[in-house]
């Protein structure tokens, strides 16, 4: 069995956060979700699981960091294709994210990166398969 995610995120407004990442055509596994947290799917083995502050303060006793002035982390997502980058970075502007840094195209290796409604930083990152084979 493949091994698993599952990346925990705090959020300040959860229904704001859900209608980001669904207007990007991601889906939620439900089974994992209430009023306090919702289960984020990316893919069959990648997991976020996006919490309300009070709750995810539950599993910490540091300070939440406040992903307005403070990188807590990079996640990246790979892409299909150049197109895919686009297109994803694009929507993700469109339903209410915000900018992050330029674009970096390297020829083999191409991406784009968002902050989502809570600032966190993402990256999507499309590399040629001609480059990285072995």
């Amino acid at each position: 069995m493949p091994q698993m995610i599952f990346v925990n995120l705090p959020v300040k407004d959860l229904a704001a956060t859900r209608a980001f990442w669904s207007e990007l055509g991601f889906s939620f596994n439900e089974q994992f979700s209430d009023e306090n947290a919702a289960s984020l799917v990316l893919s069959d083995t990648i997991f976020v699981m996006l919490l309300t502050e009070r709750r995810f303060k539950d599993f910490t006793k540091k300070d939440i960091a406040d992903a307005r002035t403070t990188t807590e982390a990079i996640l990246a997502l790979s892409a299909e294709s150049r197109e895919k980058v686009d297109e994803l970075a694009d929507a993700a502007l469109a339903a209410g994210g915000h900018p992050a840094n330029d674009p970096t195209d390297y020829g083999t290796m191409y991406g784009r990166s968002f902050q989502d409604p809570d600032h966190h930083l993402w990256e999507v990152i499309w590399m040629d398969p001609s480059a990285v084979q072995g």
